[in-house]
């Protein structure tokens, strides 16, 4: 690789960049910069376009991270695109007056800056003291540049782990997708002895985490460290349940909230992480209500909290091996835990990345080979030449986050072209990034390495293959559906995905009354995030009516 993976010791001070030819406007940005941001950033507010390109040069030949940076419209998206090159894990944004999306000239700016991905979006300049808008957009941009971009020093989880370790991978990317804060230390760096000498720690080949409350945890399970950041891995009372919804991705959340919200009790239980495969995605622009876009893991975590605030019950960590129909209702089975009783059952599991079966590859996992891309494999990736497999929506977002700190990103596909898999949008963004490279009608056959992954071989639609090097894969190839574990009595179709209803009334039931299918592991449905959303919450009113019928079916049986 020609870097090294970014860990904690990589991070310093900050800055924010701002630049504004008006001298009342910059005045005015400056001080309210100054004054609420002052004691932990560098403030930095330049009137020209070229004074700034050299600042910011000298800003990263320096080591200063470069939080913010905000260009004043119109001409601005010139300066955010070299920010962009010069600090690609800036947040960017166009400053402009109240009511300037009006200007057709300004309005074309934000939307094609946006659109290129030099900028993030637009922040309204400053118009008195204390402006609580200007400052809200600031403070959220910070704090989405702090999430991604963790300082050095340990926040709530630590973890010390080798480089090439795939359980290091796993527990990063499991902290990620959950949204828990985290610094990475590779083993044997200063850092990492350090921590471990301040605990009188011996080093481990095996991954060490250290928690909020400095508990040192070695080769910690999923469990282990799940029930270390808070959350439920066990039943803690009741074991009956109106709805227990099986999958804590956007069409699971989406349903536990609004089975919640009228009344019902519910529980959700989770195999893996909160989010499913979209807590992966580093950025969605088109889920409605985030102009900016939202992380996958963001947004997972919003539902997640709503779900809590309104009673939801959630059992992290726990696989739901089977399920059978008992007296009128159904029992969920959960190794280790008392029968799990509901009037209804909402499947939303999702899917598993398909494996590539290419015993090269699979040899490499978590050395260099990754299904799926989380924000937390940025880092481990900076400076390095890396592929991303796949058409899709989530292949393309990877690409965009990866290409901040990789030298080049090769987005391949076996398609012809992009166009019928992935939203233009996407695809826009992805032809101004000059380190990424799109190429079509070819596929991976093969890789290796010797302790880590080294090289790939693709395979072209004429067949001719060519072999090239690579610090790392991440492969969007497909998806199978969890459904291995159903009873065979839900019909599935032959790729194992729930068959569900064709009319209306029956449209999220499977063959057994009473248990529903959304999202993605539902036969035909639309793979986006907000459909998964969108199913989610259709799908309550039909276990609200299956709810009431079991209860009058059991009041008559009492009676």
């Amino acid at each position: 690789m020609t870097g090294r993976p970014r860990d904690a010791e990589s991070s310093g001070p900050r800055a924010i960049v701002a630049v504004d030819s008006d001298s009342d406007a910059r005045a005015c940005i400056q001080a309210e910069l100054t004054r609420r941001y002052g004691s932990d950033f560098q403030i930095v507010c330049r009137e020209r376009r070229d004074d700034t390109e050299l600042e910011l040069t000298r800003l990263r030949d320096a080591g200063v991270s470069v939080a913010l940076v905000l260009a004043a419209s119109p001409g601005g998206a010139e300066l955010l695109s070299e920010a962009a090159r010069l600090h690609p894990d800036s947040k960017r944004a166009l400053l402009v007056e109240f009511g300037a999306w009006g200007d057709p000239e300004i309005a074309s700016e934000i939307r094609s800056a946006i659109a290129s991905g030099c900028a993030d979006y637009y922040v309204l300049k400053p118009s008195r003291h204390a402006d609580a808008l200007f400052h809200r957009s600031v403070s959220e941009f910070l704090h989405e540049h702090s999430r991604a971009n963790p300082s050095a020093e340990p926040r709530e989880f630590v973890v010390i782990a080798p480089r090439w370790s795939p359980r290091g991978h796993e527990i990063r990317r499991l902290l990620a997708g959950n949204g828990i804060p985290h610094v990475f230390y590779e083993a044997g760096s200063p850092g990492a002895r350090r921590l471990l000498d301040e605990r009188d720690l011996i080093a481990h080949e095996e991954p060490v985490v250290i928690t909020v409350r400095g508990d040192v945890l070695v080769d910690p399970t999923d469990a282990e460290l799940a029930r270390n950041y808070g959350v439920t891995t066990a039943l803690e009372g009741r074991s009956e349940f109106d709805l227990v919804v099986v999958g804590a991705g956007p069409a699971g959340l989406a349903a536990a909230i609004s089975a919640a919200a009228e009344g019902l009790s519910v529980l959700v239980v989770e195999c893996a992480g909160i989010g499913g495969q979209a807590s992966s995605s580093s950025r969605i622009r088109n889920y409605p209500g985030f102009s900016r876009g939202v992380s996958g893991a963001e947004l997972a975590q919003r539902a997640y909290q709503q779900a809590w605030a309104f009673g939801v019950e959630f059992l992290h960590m726990r696989e739901v091996t089977g399920l059978r129909e008992e007296g009128g209702r159904y029992v969920v089975e959960v190794p280790n835990e008392p029968d799990i009783t509901a009037a209804a059952v909402v499947l939303a599991v999702g899917v598993a990345y398909r494996r590539s079966e290419i015993p090269g590859i699979e040899a490499l996992l978590g050395r260099g080979v990754y299904y799926g891309a989380s924000v937390s494999e940025a880092g481990s990736v900076a400076g390095g030449d890396v592929f991303v497999i796949g058409g899709g929506n989530s292949a393309g977002q990877a690409a965009l986050h990866l290409a901040r700190s990789a030298a080049h990103v090769t987005l391949t596909t076996r398609r012809s072209s992009l166009a019928d898999t992935m939203s233009q949008y996407l695809r826009d963004e992805i032809a101004g990034v000059e380190n990424i490279t799109v190429r079509t009608g070819c596929s991976i056959v093969d890789g290796g390495g010797d302790q880590h992954l080294e090289w790939i071989e693709v395979c072209g639609d004429d067949g001719t293959t060519q072999r090239v090097g690579a610090d790392a894969v991440f492969l969007f190839i497909g998806g199978v559906p969890r459904t291995q574990w159903l009873p065979s009595t839900i019909a599935r179709d032959d790729a194992g995905y729930v068959l569900t209803g064709n009319d209306a009334a029956t449209l999220f039931e499977t063959s057994l009354p009473g248990v529903f299918a959304v999202g993605d592991v539902r036969a035909h449905s639309v793979k986006r995030v907000a459909s998964a959303v969108g199913e989610g919450s259709i799908v309550v009113p039909y276990v609200l009516a299956r709810v009431a019928a079991v209860a009058a079916a059991r009041s008559r049986v009492d009676s």
